[in-house]
């Protein structure tokens, strides 16, 4: 089912009609869908990984950004109704987790909600500081990226990669300043949490406040690094991905 709507937003790593369940994975402000390209080798084979193509960036370079988190969603929401026969498990880091979690209301509101959403290193909704963090001159903005993840400062560091990458990046800070959260309905499907132990962004204990967006079971893993921890730890951080990913039907999760 490679409907248009769903070829624009999404870019298909592994994926056919023998992959069942398939991972959509949503990236951080001013990230690519390319930054989960390696993603299908630590996954099960039966698996597809499919990435969020944000407009604005890479082959979406000429398409307007969107003027808000919640419109981003549901632009998102619409494409993914094509997948609604298989069974579709949502991962997202930083803002993509609070992108991820927009998506799945939207797609159980439709009666078709995800098997299970992943968040990764995000306050749940109804705990956001809704202090505006990233507006600014564009060097107050690239020491906020550079702070969370010093490997990119050759990016900006070269005057033709940071004209092209400020702008998405930009735009994605204007969506997390504007997205106030609050209290959102619970899903009916388990949540996994994921962070690091050193993430300036949130704790540990702020990571368990998603245990209160869902009905169902909530499990958090916390794996060694900062912000951007699932770099270093992408091995573990997969292997544990795998085993939610094999689990089939939602409610036979147990929370711990």
């Amino acid at each position: 089912m490679n409907g248009p709507t769903a070829e624009r937003w999404l870019r298909r790593f592994r994926d056919d009609d023998a992959c069942g369940t398939k991972l959509v994975c949503f990236p951080h402000a001013g990230g690519w869908a390319s930054a989960y390209r390696t993603w299908p080798a630590g996954l099960p084979a039966d698996t597809g990984v499919l990435a969020v193509r944000y407009p604005g960036r890479e082959d979406r370079y000429g398409d307007p950004f969107p003027t808000g988190l919640e419109s981003l969603a549901d632009d998102i929401a619409d494409a993914l109704g094509e997948l609604t026969p298989y069974r579709l498990v949502l991962f997202g880091h930083s803002m993509g987790a609070s992108v991820a979690h927009e998506v799945a209301l939207r797609l159980q509101k439709r009666g078709s909600p995800p098997a299970a959403l992943c968040v990764s290193g995000r306050r749940p909704p109804h705990t956001l500081d809704t202090t505006r963090r990233f507006s600014g001159p564009d060097e107050k903005i690239i020491a906020e990226i550079l702070r969370f993840d010093a490997s990119r400062a050759p990016v900006f560091a070269d005057p033709d990669l940071r004209e092209l990458v400020l702008p998405a990046v930009r735009a994605d800070y204007r969506l997390v300043d504007g997205y106030r959260g609050g209290d959102r309905p619970p899903l009916d499907c388990p949540v996994y949490g994921y962070t690091g132990d050193a993430d300036p962004e949130v704790t540990p204990e702020q990571m368990r406040g998603w245990a209160d967006m869902t009905q169902d079971a909530f499990r958090l893993r916390v794996l060694p690094g900062g912000h951007f921890y699932l770099i270093g730890e992408e091995a573990a951080l997969l292997a544990d991905l795998g085993r939610v990913l094999d689990r089939g039907p939602a409610r036979s999760d147990t929370a711990v």
